[in-house]
């Protein structure tokens, strides 16, 4: 039996856009609907769990778990700007309550990729007073995280800026990522400190980003090492760098990339590959804890996304498996975790990839919105009763 910690958190994750289904005022759902959109489908009703969140949690409460990391959506929040709806900071405020009833300890993510229609419009990440309309938003949704415990500003803003530099969105983290827009990467940074600074208004409440880990390999011929610092500073180490001093950072770990050097190589034929075309690879989640320990120089970390995309649900169970041994690992070595949330809850929308990547601990019928909770649901929630591998 592999112990973790007392109060360790084990849980799992969803984001707002991915979930909720008719998200309206959002900058991806413009996307999902213009003319030569290289998005698959649109998310349309998605899980419909803007209506049907407290069975979700109860799936997961009953089955174990005692941690839930959902996000709130800035464009419900703040459909035009300057407007901010009462209704939907309720809505919001009554899935933390939802979450605390059932015994789950709500990790709420600010910002998980979408913005505001008219935010988008008015310059995105680009605009001069970007960072000052985030912080407004946060200050608007303190009154409802006064009993929060963890708050992510925003998700993996090193993705965020690789599609603001041109990346495709049905490759976020694969084979050839592009340069990422660094303007954008300057801006969500003091985006995220700016949120910082409003929510330690709340005594006790802890805040971090997410970042998207990588575990870039060297090939090891000559020359790979240093492409491989070349290509993974700004894509990765960058984002870990400069968030010292933070409460906690999230890692979110899913496959590896090998760079040689010239560059990133497409995934070996030879290797296991899950639905998104990544490498079964469960070590990442190891090797991504060790860097944000190291490159933070201590921010204790917090695993707020890890998972696979996968119709075989006995892949998933041997995924969390090694992925749980590497992190026990880490720890063993020194490395401060707080806790585990899988990706994802629920089978969900992935993005331009559409429905067809599954990574949720519960399979969802598209047309009754019925939630079937898989074997991994209850292998996860077995490992957090005992607190033990």
């Amino acid at each position: 039996m592999l112990k973790f910690p007392e109060g360790f958190l084990w849980g799992a994750a969803t984001a707002a856009h991915q979930i909720e289904g008719n998200n309206v005022n959002s900058n991806w759902w413009v996307m999902e609907h213009a003319k030569d959109t290289t998005i698959v489908e649109p998310s349309g009703d998605a899980m419909d769990s803007y209506h049907r969140y407290p069975e979700d949690m109860k799936l997961l409460a009953d089955a174990g778990l005692n941690s839930y990391r959902f996000s709130i959506e800035w464009a419900r929040i703040e459909p035009e700007r300057g407007f901010f709806s009462n209704a939907e900071i309720d809505h919001y405020r009554r899935m933390i309550d939802t979450a605390h009833e059932l015994g789950l300890d709500p990790t709420v993510t600010l910002m998980h990729f979408t913005v505001p229609r008219w935010m988008y419009n008015d310059g995105f990440w680009r605009a001069k007073d970007a960072a000052d309309l985030f912080a407004r938003y946060t200050e608007k949704l303190l009154p409802i995280l006064q009993d929060v415990k963890h708050v992510c500003t925003i998700n993996e803003p090193n993705i965020a800026a690789m599609l603001a530099g041109g990346e495709d969105a049905s490759n976020l983290v694969a084979y050839g990522l592009p340069n990422p827009d660094l303007g954008v990467a300057d801006t969500l940074l003091e985006s995220h400190r700016r949120s910082r600074e409003v929510l330690s208004q709340i005594s006790g409440l802890k805040s971090g980003w997410t970042v998207a880990t990588q575990a870039f390999h060297s090939t090891g011929e000559p020359g790979a090492d240093e492409m491989m610092r070349e290509y993974g500073h700004p894509r990765d180490d960058w984002y870990l760098e400069n968030v010292k001093g933070d409460d906690f950072v999230g890692v979110q770990a899913y496959t590896r990339t090998f760079i040689g050097p010239n560059g990133p190589l497409p995934v070996s034929e030879d290797v296991e590959t899950t639905l998104t075309g990544w490498e079964f690879f469960p070590k990442a989640l190891e090797m991504g804890v060790r860097s944000a320990w190291e490159l933070t120089e201590g921010v204790p970390v917090f695993v707020t996304e890890n998972g696979i995309a996968t119709a075989d649900d006995t892949r998933r169970i041997a995924y969390l498996d090694g992925a749980l041994e590497g992190l026990h690992s880490a720890m063993q070595d020194g490395v401060e975790v707080l806790g585990y949330q899988h990706w994802s809850a629920l089978d969900n929308y992935e993005w331009a990839s559409g429905f067809r990547p599954t990574f949720g601990l519960i399979a969802v019928d598209r047309e009754t919105f019925v939630r079937t909770p898989k074997p991994s649901l209850a292998y996860l929630g077995e490992i957090a009763k005992r607190n033990a591998l």
